[in-house]
């Protein structure tokens, strides 16, 4: 009977640990949890864009006390995946979206984008998909950049209240709530940059994110569920190097248009270097020992820097346009000397 029960619990162990890998394979396999460009590339994504920001942009991010903790923030978004099931059904898509090869989300247009997540749902569960199954990653670039800008507007009123405040209390006030919006931009930047380096992954952009997947496949292109392995993470921190990216990092592009246009951009040319990456996998370019694999990763990862810093500039210089505080007043009002929100910064309840 000892022998039946040893026996029992070892099939038992057994099977727990059946059980336990068989999560982990379908937690890998899943689109959501996949850690696009890994800790290496998305600090080294993050740091460059901030090293390459023009004198117009205050100097506190530009500083080199900036340059680490936006650097590690890159990486945040990953970093707090499995917090729990609310926290992960929500957040995880985010980081993609899933558009098929006409550019489509399930049938939904992407140019124009609906104005709102819940517009996206709407006409995505129309067509029998939502926004947890295809992604919302336009959403999150377009809301942080949002975020952004409203902090760079109570930045800017904080500067000024800061020199020309109507008593030493108020400049005091004034300068604290400087210091502390400068903590939550460098935070609210870092977080936020890891969508839009996530967006510069063509495999987090597409319906063919593990592997071709059970689509016609004429070309023969990988149906591995370990593609992304071979081309970002270990990959990046053993074949790609800063200098890579600075290579082929371009110059500020005003493209002209709202970030809702330019996020789109930024995912849809992602999305047209997704052949280019199978047909570099179908002939082993990402084994680490083919010049053009590493310059394709390169590149990708200088787009996103490259388009991180332009929306940064982008977000600066359109700060100018919010309103700050409570009853709302607008900047441009505080700028031309009208008035100096004190009490509207401080809340009148």
């Amino acid at each position: 009977m000892h022998g039946t029960d040893s026996a029992a619990s070892l099939s038992a162990a057994n099977s727990r640990v059946w059980i336990a890998l068989a999560c982990a394979v379908a937690l890998h396999a899943a689109p959501s949890p996949a850690w696009a460009w890994g800790a290496t590339g998305h600090r080294l994504i993050s740091r460059l864009a901030v090293e390459t920001l023009p004198e117009e942009v205050p100097a506190f991010l530009r500083s080199a006390d900036a340059l680490w903790p936006i650097g590690e923030l890159g990486r945040e978004a990953d970093r707090s995946k499995t917090a729990g099931a609310e926290h992960d059904a929500d957040r995880d898509p985010g980081h993609r979206i899933n558009p098929s090869d006409d550019q489509t989300a399930a049938g939904v247009a992407l140019t124009p984008l609906t104005p709102t997540r819940e517009a996206f749902d709407t006409a995505l569960r129309a067509k029998g998909s939502d926004q947890y199954k295809m992604g919302y990653l336009p959403y999150a670039i377009i809301e942080g950049w949002q975020q952004l800008k409203m902090d760079f507007a109570y930045w800017r009123v904080n500067a000024l209240g800061e020199r020309a405040g109507k008593s030493a209390e108020d400049r005091e006030w004034f300068a604290k709530d400087k210091r502390l919006r400068e903590m939550l931009t460098l935070r609210d930047l870092g977080y936020w940059s890891h969508f839009v380096a996530d967006a510069s992954m063509p495999l987090h952009v597409s319906i063919h994110y593990l592997g071709w997947g059970n689509f016609p496949n004429p070309q023969g292109y990988s149906t591995a569920l370990t593609l992304h392995a071979h081309t970002e993470g270990d990959f990046v921190a053993h074949h790609v190097s800063e200098e890579d990216m600075r290579a082929t990092l371009r110059p500020y592009r005003d493209c002209g248009c709202s970030i809702e246009e330019r996020a789109v951009a930024h995912i849809l040319a992602s999305h047209a270097q997704l052949i280019p990456l199978y047909e570099l996998d179908k002939r082993n370019a990402f084994d680490g020992a083919h010049d053009e694999g590493r310059e394709f990763v390169a590149e990708r990862l200088a787009a996103a820097a490259a388009e991180l810093r332009d929306m940064v500039v982008d977000a600066w210089r359109a700060s100018p346009d919010a309103t700050v505080g409570y009853p709302n007043v607008k900047l441009r009002d505080v700028e031309a000397g009208k008035v100096l929100p004190i009490e509207e910064l401080k809340g009148r309840d």
